[in-house]
């Protein structure tokens, strides 16, 4: 028996656990002091009203025999149809058509950022941007593939473009970014479009965070540009859109139209899942169904909604201390370039010491994150305020 001696590659643990780590040990020593966490990404809303009384209807549904549901659809492999419709009119709404046969739901845009992976031969060329979230990076590390890094920089505002000197078969994009908040507009979407299909290449295109767009110059899929369903995958969530990230929903659209090597990907993807995955409950399922219907994206834009006030607290903060950053707008994180210097580490201490707020130090999601530091719209409006208040008070001394 031998081990996959790629996971020796990775690092000790996962960059959350160990901002997880260090934060119960400051709390442990400190049991006094009010710890507000602006790091992980996690919701704090409840659910949306319409999708709570859609899982409850299909609790319901599940104790009676005639509605019982066992295994789904062709073994979960695409869902039920009525979440496959609403995902299909929330594409419309974006004038994107997409047939049912290119939706499959999963339990999450994280586990198909890794799994997607299956369907790809392992001595393909991984395009990843540094920073980067650490999925990306840590899943391709484990299947010993060779990756290069796109650098995303302060001068470049994070977000990098094509480099026709670097072969890539896999490109990860994510827009709008985790970590850094940085979007892309529509024109920067068709220029790395455009490099991919001249390449043959496949773009893994992560739009976790697309419904937290206002800005119309920046697209909501990478489908909006002419040419993306010849060499994209999208990969969605609705952990954040709809406050899903205990409930775990998301879905996948491979295009019928992309094909390599004379093979469609579309059908690959199918096979795999119908092997490997048993789905998605039907329960949470409909409760998913129900985000896109009028009344549900009434809700969830609620929702979303207060975390973008969250967002524009810590901007505010930020731009009256004159602090960098890009996010803030379009998206629920905020990636600030660290004061007087100070590396990334060297902040996160400093702030939990001082005004007991924890972040997520930028040096965790790569090289070009160092000296740069991550907060996120996703706590309580109370806390966000409290939090800011504490920084400025900090940081004007």
């Amino acid at each position: 028996m031998k081990i996959n001696e790629h996971f020796l590659q990775l690092k000790d643990s996962y960059l959350f656990a160990t901002v997880g780590r260090k934060t119960a040990a400051y709390k442990a020593a400190h049991p006094d002091k009010d710890v507000i966490r602006l790091s992980i990404g996690d919701v704090t809303l409840p659910l949306a009203p319409v999708v709570i009384e859609a899982m409850h209807k299909a609790v319901d549904d599940m104790s009676h025999k005639e509605t019982f549901k066992g295994y789904g659809p062709d073994q979960y492999c695409y869902g039920y149809e009525a979440l496959i419709d609403s995902i299909k009119r929330s594409y419309a709404r974006k004038g994107v058509a997409l047939a049912s046969s290119e939706v499959f739901i999963s339990d999450g845009a994280k586990s198909d950022c890794g799994n997607i992976l299956d369907i790809f031969s392992d001595d393909n060329v991984v395009l990843v941007p540094d920073p980067v979230y650490p999925v990306y990076l840590d899943t391709n590390v484990m299947a010993g593939r060779k990756i290069v890094f796109a650098d995303a920089t302060e001068e470049n505002g994070f977000l990098p473009m094509p480099d026709d000197s670097v072969k890539a078969d896999i490109i990860y994009i994510c827009s709008p970014n985790n970590p850094t908040g940085a979007a892309y507009t529509r024109e920067q979407l068709k220029a790395w479009v455009d490099h991919a299909r001249a390449r043959d290449a496949v773009i893994l295109y992560d739009a976790a965070y697309e419904h937290f767009v206002t800005d119309d110059k920046f697209a909501r899929s990478i489908y909006e540009v002419e040419g993306a369903k010849e060499c994209a995958i999208e990969l969605c969530s609705y952990s954040k859109t709809a406050g899903f990230t205990g409930v775990r929903c998301g879905y996948t659209i491979v295009p019928e139209a992309l094909v390599r090597q004379g093979v469609s990907l579309n059908k690959l993807w199918a096979r795999r899942q119908s092997t490997k995955f048993n789905g998605v409950s039907y329960i949470t399922q409909m409760g998913a169904a129900a985000v896109f219907t009028d009344c549900g994206e009434r809700q969830i834009a609620d929702n979303i909604n207060y975390y973008r006030r969250n967002a524009k607290i810590i901007a505010d903060c930020l731009d009256s201390l004159g602090i960098w950053y890009t996010g803030g707008k379009n998206s629920p994180y905020i990636w600030l370039k660290c004061p007087n210097g100070m590396s990334s580490w060297e902040f996160f201490d400093y702030l939990l010491e001082n005004a007991q707020v924890v972040g997520t130090p930028g040096s965790g999601f790569g090289k070009n994150g160092e000296g740069f530091f991550r907060l996120t719209a996703f706590g309580s409006e109370e806390n966000t305020r409290k939090a800011c208040a504490r920084i400025k008070a900090l940081l004007q001394k």
